[in-house]
């Protein structure tokens, strides 16, 4: 951990991508143990090499916004997109600019604002928008088979928009899921049947927006609200009669984290660095500043705070243990790479950024309804 804290001390910009059509990113991932980086906005999926961000390619094909990316971990050239048009795509990352190899769908009324893939790269997960007013689904799918039909769905654990599933990084049947109905589930896929597949349900006290597998063995779930709340619930106490939360704040703005007493106007998100054993959750400020914090039972200490690289609000980040970088991208169109003392090379055509209102026209913000049942801790 000291030798990280030590990489982040000096961290600055080294390259800058912009495509030349802006609009704000909305999530970033890495090739595993390849040389490429992936973001994506509202309906496009860009590939840039990962050391220049320099524009390789870009994947289209979905019809709405588009929720998140992922890597197969096995086979690292398979790209996974999911769409708020009901399906997730299957890219080959080698074959740039070609038609998805192949497309997951479900019902024709499921609109999915996440998805994610296990660790065994064999099942699919994505959640669905409220149905009718009344349900919300997690669709699953056997994604080696070319049939494509799901394998089933999970309807009663939450009443709104599914915003999050994270599969555990490494047992391939446990799965987190969280919803603006408040609640953070978890379940055991290998026991079946949804009721007996549900080992706990958690309470958010708000709009639950990310979630994140952490600690030692990722025994800890972490829940970052839409109204800047943060919870880290330690899963290893489920059969004792200890209490779960670990830490808990209903808004972290309200924290005096920053040198002056100030705070963070919202928070990006958390990832779990295994080899430094930390939790790291970024926020940031209106104005494009960026707080890199760690967060344990104790709450959130501030590492270092990063300035002169995004202009507007940041979107998504991720940690390059391997290159020793931090990458982010935000709503002012930008793909920044921040290394150790690197000394900034724009790539692309530098051009006038849209308004922020204009960009945000372009999103489809989760609804925020009133809470229809009953909640356990």
């Amino acid at each position: 951990m000291e030798v990280l804290e030590e990489q982040l001390k000096v961290l600055s910009v080294s390259r800058r991508s912009r495509p030349e059509e802006p609009t704000y990113l909305l999530d970033v991932v890495l090739q595993p143990g390849g040389p490429l980086a992936v973001s994506c906005s509202n309906f496009s999926v860009r590939l840039h090499d990962r050391e220049s961000l320099r524009p390789l390619g870009e994947f289209l094909g979905h019809s709405g916004p588009i929720c998140g990316v992922t890597f197969a971990r096995r086979s690292s050239d398979l790209l996974f997109s999911g769409s708020a048009d009901g399906s997730v795509r299957l890219w080959d990352v080698r074959r740039r600019g070609s038609n998805a190899v192949q497309t997951f769908g479900s019902d024709s009324t499921h609109s999915f604002c996440s998805f994610d893939l296990n660790c065994s790269d064999a099942l699919l997960c994505a959640g669905t928008e409220q149905v009718d007013g009344e349900d919300s689904f997690l669709v699953f799918w056997d994604r080696r088979k070319a049939g494509a039909d799901p394998l089933g769905v999970y309807s009663e654990s939450h009443s709104d928009d599914i915003t999050q599933v994270r599969f555990h990084p490494q047992d391939k049947d446990r799965l987190a899921s969280g919803s603006t109905d408040g609640l953070v589930n978890v379940f055991d896929l290998s026991r079946g049947a949804e009721d007996e597949a549900l080992l706990a349900t958690l309470n958010s006290d708000s709009s639950a927006g990310a979630v994140c597998w952490c600690g030692p063995a990722s025994s800890r779930l972490l829940c970052l609200s839409h109204d800047e709340g943060l919870h880290l619930w330690d899963l290893s106490r489920l059969d004792s009669d200890q209490p779960l939360s670990l830490f808990s704040a209903a808004d972290t703005r309200s924290l005096e984290l920053l040198p002056g007493g100030g705070g963070v106007d919202y928070l990006v998100g958390g990832s779990y660095l295994e080899e430094a054993e930390l939790l790291l959750v970024v926020g940031g400020t209106k104005s494009g500043e960026l707080h890199l914090m760690s967060c344990d039972g104790g709450g959130l200490r501030l590492l270092r705070s990063l300035e002169g690289g995004h202009a507007s609000t940041v979107r998504c980040f991720l940690w390059d243990a391997q290159g020793e970088a931090l990458v982010t991208g935000g709503e002012d169109a930008q793909l920044l790479l921040w290394k150790p003392g690197g000394e900034e090379l724009t790539t692309g055509k530098k051009e006038t950024m849209k308004s922020q209102s204009a960009l945000r026209l372009k999103s489809r913000p989760h609804k925020k309804h009133a809470y229809q049942r009953e909640k356990t801790t």
